[in-house]
C-alpha cells in the first residue's frame, strides 16, 4: 500500500493506494462525475483506493482534477516500482453502450500521452469535460507511463468518458501482471 499526500493552496489530497488491490474504493473529491469514474476505475482495474479531496471547486474543478491525477500518477509509479518486473503492456478496447474506446499503455518510466477524444457538452454534471484529457495526462507524467487513449465512437459524453476510464482500467490491469523478469532488451526500464 502507497500512501501519497499533495496540500497546495488550491488542494488537499490524500490517498491510500493498493495496485495489487481487488477493486474496493472510498472516493471523495467534492465532483460527483469524478467519484463515479475513479471508482469504476479502481473497480474495474483491481485498485483499492481511498481517495479525499477538498478543493477550490469555488472556482472550477481544475485543480482538484488535475492535482488527483497527479497524486494517482506518482502513487501507481511507486506501487508499480514495489511489485518488480511487470507484464508492462496493457490494451483493452471497452463498449460503454454506443460508446467505444481503445487504450493501449506501456508502464516503461517513459511518461508519453496521445488523447483522441472528443466531447460533445461542455460538462457532465459538475465535471468539465475538458479535464479527461488533464487527469490523463497528469496520470501519466507522474506515473511514468506512456498512455494511449482513442474514443473511437459514441453520442453519450458520460459514456464516452466512462469507456475511457474503463479502457484504462483494463489496460492497467493487464499490465500490472507479474512477469519474470525485466521485459527490456536494455535489461532496465
Amino acid at each position: 500500500m502507497t500512501t501519497a499526500n499533495r496540500r497546495t493552496r488550491e488542494t488537499d489530497i490524500s490517498l491510500a493506494l493498493e495496485l495489487q488491490g481487488s477493486g474496493r474504493s472510498r472516493i471523495a473529491t467534492g465532483i460527483g462525475f469524478f467519484d463515479h469514474m475513479l471508482t469504476a476505475l479502481a473497480a474495474h482495474g483491481g485498485l483499492d483506493m481511498e481517495l479525499s479531496v477538498q478543493g477550490d471547486l469555488h472556482v472550477d474543478g481544475h485543480h482538484t482534477v488535475e492535482d488527483v491525477g497527479i497524486v494517482l500518477g506518482k502513487a501507481l509509479g511507486e506501487e508499480a516500482a514495489k511489485l518488480g518486473p511487470l507484464a508492462r503492456y496493457g490494451w483493452a478496447m471497452i463498449p460503454m453502450d454506443e460508446a467505444l474506446a481503445l487504450c493501449s499503455l506501456d508502464v516503461c518510466n517513459r511518461p508519453f500521452l496521445v488523447f483522441e477524444a472528443g466531447f460533445a457538452n461542455p460538462a457532465v454534471g459538475q465535471f468539465d469535460t475538458c479535464l479527461v484529457e488533464e487527469f490523463f495526462r497528469a496520470l501519466a507524467m507522474n506515473a511514468g507511463i506512456t498512455l494511449h487513449l482513442s474514443l473511437l465512437h459514441g453520442q453519450n459524453d458520460h459514456h464516452r468518458i466512462e469507456a475511457l476510464f474503463k479502457a484504462f482500467a483494463h489496460a492497467l490491469k493487464q499490465a500490472k501482471q507479474p512477469a519474470e523478469g525485466t521485459l527490456s532488451t536494455k535489461g532496465v526500464l
